[in-house]
């Protein structure tokens, strides 16, 4: 069993940080597993390692079953290695402002926590059992604006990912039970699609005096998937550059 090659199970896998994750897993010969709302990128198709892509909405409860059924059906019954809960939605208004608690819609705050905060439990709870053979680890991608109020990212993206923080540390105290380690990665300004262009001016705020890189998200998400973290769980690591410190 010391040569079973692993499988990695990733949501939100199109672009940004979980496409630089899967190249990341890929690189080390994993079997990948990805969904997304979009269809894999036509230069993805050609990685040998990412065996399946499933297009789902894992906001829509419907959407997220059937998902966890095909994805349970690729797995054919065998171990799940690493499940990495990256999908997350953070809305703007029409002009890419900030929505807070008072002019953000509610049925968009129910939205945002289906995807961001929902999706990781279900899922995690879809593939338990193949986790448990592994026995597999899980990532939650979590955000820097999890944890202070942050000028660009919205209430309900906020208060997800800080939901998604606690959640973590539950998880990880019962998936402890059958060997399963969950953790989670908190990000800080990362040069993604998702970046507000104004973020610039928080480039004074961030020790490194650089925006984050997928990349740099990859590596450590990665780490905690590996055996080099094989006593570590329950933690959140940020990847921010030192930005949470100021």
């Amino acid at each position: 069993m010391a040569d079973r090659r692993k499988t990695l199970i990733l949501t939100g896998a199109s672009r940004g940080i979980g496409h630089s994750t899967v190249k990341r897993f890929s690189d080390a010969g994993w079997r990948i597993v990805t969904v997304s709302r979009e269809a894999v990128p036509e230069e993805c198709q050609r990685d040998p390692n990412w065996t399946h892509h499933i297009t789902a909405d894992l906001a829509d409860a419907d959407s997220r079953a059937e998902f966890v059924r095909q994805a349970n059906e690729a797995l054919e019954d065998g171990p799940l290695d690493a499940l990495v809960n990256n999908a997350g939605m953070s809305p703007k208004t029409p002009y890419r402002e900030r929505l807070g608690c008072l002019n953000g819609d509610i049925a968009d705050w129910r939205t945002v926590f289906e995807l961001n905060f929902f999706a990781p439990i279900i899922l995690a709870r879809g593939f338990a059992a193949a986790l448990a053979k592994g026995p597999g680890a899980v990532v939650n991608v979590t955000s820097i604006a999890g944890h202070s109020v942050h000028p660009f990212a919205g209430s309900a993206y906020s208060t997800s990912k800080a939901a998604l923080a606690s959640l973590t540390r539950e998880m990880a105290v019962e998936f402890a039970e059958s060997g399963v380690r969950v953790n989670a990665v908190a990000p800080g300004e990362i040069d993604t699609a998702m970046l507000s262009p104004e973020t610039v001016a928080l480039l004074p705020r961030i020790p490194m005096h650089r925006l984050g890189q997928p990349s740099d998200v990859a590596s450590v998400i990665f780490y905690l998937c590996s055996p080099d973290s094989a006593y570590v769980t329950g933690t959140e690591i940020y990847v921010t550059g030192g930005q949470h410190l100021v």
